[in-house]
Protein backbone atom coordinates (compact mmCIF):
# COMPACT_ATOMS: atom_id res chain seq x y z
CA UNK A 1 0.00 0.00 0.00
CA UNK A 2 1.44 3.35 -1.00
CA UNK A 3 1.86 6.23 1.42
CA UNK A 4 -0.27 9.35 1.32
CA UNK A 5 2.54 11.45 -0.07
CA UNK A 6 2.45 13.77 2.94
CA UNK A 7 5.75 14.67 4.51
CA UNK A 8 6.15 15.62 8.08
CA UNK A 9 7.92 18.88 8.48
CA UNK A 10 11.01 18.70 10.66
CA UNK A 11 10.67 19.86 14.23
CA UNK A 12 12.20 23.28 14.58
CA UNK A 13 14.52 23.87 17.50
CA UNK A 14 13.31 27.12 18.94
CA UNK A 15 15.43 28.92 21.44
CA UNK A 16 13.60 30.83 24.13
CA UNK A 17 13.46 34.57 23.88
CA UNK A 18 15.78 36.49 26.21
CA UNK A 19 14.64 39.92 27.36
CA UNK A 20 16.53 42.37 29.54
CA UNK A 21 14.52 45.09 31.28
CA UNK A 22 16.89 47.83 32.36
CA UNK A 23 17.53 51.51 32.96
CA UNK A 24 20.41 53.66 31.72
CA UNK A 25 21.80 54.40 35.18
CA UNK A 26 21.79 50.82 36.48
CA UNK A 27 25.32 49.35 36.78
CA UNK A 28 23.92 45.84 37.32
CA UNK A 29 21.97 46.20 34.07
CA UNK A 30 25.14 47.16 32.22
CA UNK A 31 26.92 44.10 33.63
CA UNK A 32 24.08 41.79 32.62
CA UNK A 33 24.01 43.29 29.12
CA UNK A 34 27.78 42.93 28.77
CA UNK A 35 27.62 39.29 29.85
CA UNK A 36 24.87 38.45 27.36
CA UNK A 37 26.83 40.18 24.60
CA UNK A 38 30.09 38.45 25.58
CA UNK A 39 28.37 35.05 25.52
CA UNK A 40 26.81 35.81 22.12
CA UNK A 41 23.26 35.40 23.43
CA UNK A 42 20.64 37.16 21.29
CA UNK A 43 18.44 39.33 23.49
CA UNK A 44 16.11 42.28 23.43
CA UNK A 45 16.69 45.15 25.83
CA UNK A 46 13.97 47.50 27.03
CA UNK A 47 14.59 50.66 29.06
CA UNK A 48 11.66 50.72 31.47
CA UNK A 49 12.18 54.42 32.25
CA UNK A 50 12.05 55.60 28.66
CA UNK A 51 9.58 53.14 27.11
CA UNK A 52 6.07 53.11 28.56
CA UNK A 53 5.05 49.88 26.83
CA UNK A 54 8.18 48.19 28.17
CA UNK A 55 7.34 49.44 31.66
CA UNK A 56 3.83 47.99 31.41
CA UNK A 57 5.24 44.63 30.25
CA UNK A 58 7.86 44.80 33.03
CA UNK A 59 5.06 45.19 35.57
CA UNK A 60 3.01 42.43 33.93
CA UNK A 61 5.84 39.91 34.43
CA UNK A 62 6.17 40.96 38.07
CA UNK A 63 9.09 43.35 37.77
CA UNK A 64 9.92 45.44 40.79
CA UNK A 65 13.56 46.28 40.16
CA UNK A 66 16.15 46.13 37.42
CA UNK A 67 17.73 44.29 35.90
CA UNK A 68 14.92 41.88 35.21
CA UNK A 69 15.84 39.16 32.75
CA UNK A 70 13.35 36.76 31.22
CA UNK A 71 14.45 33.61 29.44
CA UNK A 72 11.40 32.05 27.87
CA UNK A 73 8.98 31.81 30.77
CA UNK A 74 11.65 32.02 33.45
CA UNK A 75 12.32 35.27 35.33
CA UNK A 76 15.58 36.35 36.96
CA UNK A 77 15.39 39.33 39.28
CA UNK A 78 19.12 39.93 39.44
CA UNK A 79 22.25 39.86 37.36
CA UNK A 80 24.39 37.35 39.25
CA UNK A 81 26.71 35.89 36.64
CA UNK A 82 26.55 32.25 37.68
CA UNK A 83 22.76 32.24 38.10
CA UNK A 84 22.32 33.85 34.69
CA UNK A 85 24.70 31.36 33.05
CA UNK A 86 22.92 28.44 34.75
CA UNK A 87 19.51 29.70 33.54
CA UNK A 88 20.86 30.05 30.00
CA UNK A 89 22.28 26.50 30.07
CA UNK A 90 18.95 25.17 31.37
CA UNK A 91 17.27 26.96 28.45
CA UNK A 92 19.72 25.09 26.15
CA UNK A 93 21.90 28.04 25.18
CA UNK A 94 25.59 27.34 24.73
CA UNK A 95 27.59 29.40 27.21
Amino acid sequence: MAGTGRRLSPVKNRTPRVTLYSTRQCPHCRRAKALLQRLGIPFTEYDVERNRRAFIEFQRVGGRGVPLITIGGRRLDHSRTEALKRALVEAEFRV
